[in-house]
Order: C-alpha cells, then structure tokens, then sequence
C-alpha cells in the first residue's frame, strides 16, 4: 500500500504563515496555508524552499497553465479526493505525464533566509492571498497528513537519493519515492485561466523506476525540460 496521496479542493481562509522545520543539516521552508475543505479547517505545507545550496529547491510558477488535466478537476466534488495507488491523471506524476509540457524551464528558488521577500515565497504569497480574497478554487496535490486534517510533500516525490528516500517493495512506513504521486498547487484563477506552481529539489533525479527510485543513468530533474 502507497503512502495515502490525494488532492483537496477548498478555499483559502487566511493568510499563509512561513514555517521552517530542520531536516538533516538543511532548513527547509515552507508556506502554512488555512483551507476550508469540505467544511473543515486544514493545514497545508506548501515547499517553497531550503538554506541548502547543495540542493536548491526548483520551481516551475505558472500563470498561464493549460491541460486537459484543468476540465477535470474543474468537475471534482469539493472536499478531499483520495488518490492513492492510482496510476493515471487526476492523479500527478511529472514524469509519466505530459502534465508539465509548455510550463518551461525550472527556475532555482533563493536561499532560503525566513524573509518573505525570497523567491518563489513572494510569488507564492501573493497569488495565494488573491485566491483568498477572491474565494478562488484551490488544488493542493501531496501526501495527506497521518495526524490531523492537512497536505504536505506538495513538490515531486520520486527520484530522491539516499537510504532514507529509498522506495523498498512492501515497505511503506518512510517518506519514500513513489509513482503517481507528485505534489502541486493549482489554483482557478478565473473560468478558463489557471495557475499553477510546481516543485522539486536539485538532487532528485530522473528518470525513475517502477518504485520511483532513480534510475543507474539518471540525471538532476533540472536538466530535463
């Protein structure tokens, strides 16, 4: 069984704090956002970046995102859609869909420093306190909290190296590489308009295996399109 992997549909209900949490020898940072989710109160950790300059979280913020992806989750109840162990579209994966195609280069966020003037936390900051004003309609891709109601891991969640990340069959109990379950954050900005922000770190590389482990001639994920 896959780690539980899903997206919410909701509505922003204030404005995103940014929160650091160590990881290893790294800070990494991310963006708290307050969702209405089918009338609860969620949590939501969006990854918008690290102090480590080895390894640079990438981004891809687009406003002007088209896929046939957008239609579909258009028609989706609001509230939580659970798509664990589902191995197609609504369900994200950067790699085994043309999901990212048009959306160009990956850009380097800053290091990290707890301003809210570093990039993509600005950006990010802005457009998500539009969608709150505007009652706009968000997406969040990612993991689903174990304790609480929340999403995190909104970034690619495959190709990461290390023991810790390693994806071993019938092993699910780590935060592992998977297939099919990448992160993001979409947002309706208005009827056929959309944004979206997407995520990876500088030493995941691609392409992936079946368990979503790197593969022997795998490259950094920034040197793919």
């Amino acid at each position: 069984m896959s780690l539980s992997y899903g997206f919410a549909k909701a509505k922003i209900t204030g404005a995103p704090v940014l929160k650091s949490k160590p990881f290893g020898n790294e800070t990494q940072y991310h963006l708290h956002v307050p969702l209405d989710v089918g009338g609860a109160a969620w949590d939501v950790a969006v990854n918008v970046g690290t102090d480590d300059s080895d390894d640079l979280l990438q981004y891809k913020l687009v406003f002007d995102f088209q896929h046939p992806l957008i239609q579909t989750l258009a028609g989706a109840p609001a509230g939580r859609n659970d798509l664990t162990d589902k191995n197609a579209l609504p369900a994200l994966d950067f790699m085994r869909s043309d999901l990212l195609s048009g959306t160009g280069r990956w850009r380097l966020s800053d290091p990290m420093d707890g301003s809210m003037e570093a990039e993509p936390v600005a950006s990010m900051n802005r457009l998500l306190q539009q969608a709150a004003q505007n009652s706009w309609d968000v997406y969040v891709f990612g993991r689903f909290y174990t304790e609480g109601d929340g999403i995190h891991d909104t970034h690619m969640n495959q190709g990461s190296t290390g023991q810790h990340f390693a994806h071993r069959v019938g092993n699910d109990h780590n935060d592992h590489n998977d297939v099919w379950q990448d992160g993001a954050v979409l947002i309706a900005t208005s009827g056929e308009r959309w944004a979206g922000y997407f995520a990876a770190f500088e030493n995941q590389l691609v392409p992936t295996d079946a368990l979503g482990n790197p593969t022997a001639d795998s490259k950094p994920v920034g040197e793919l399109q």
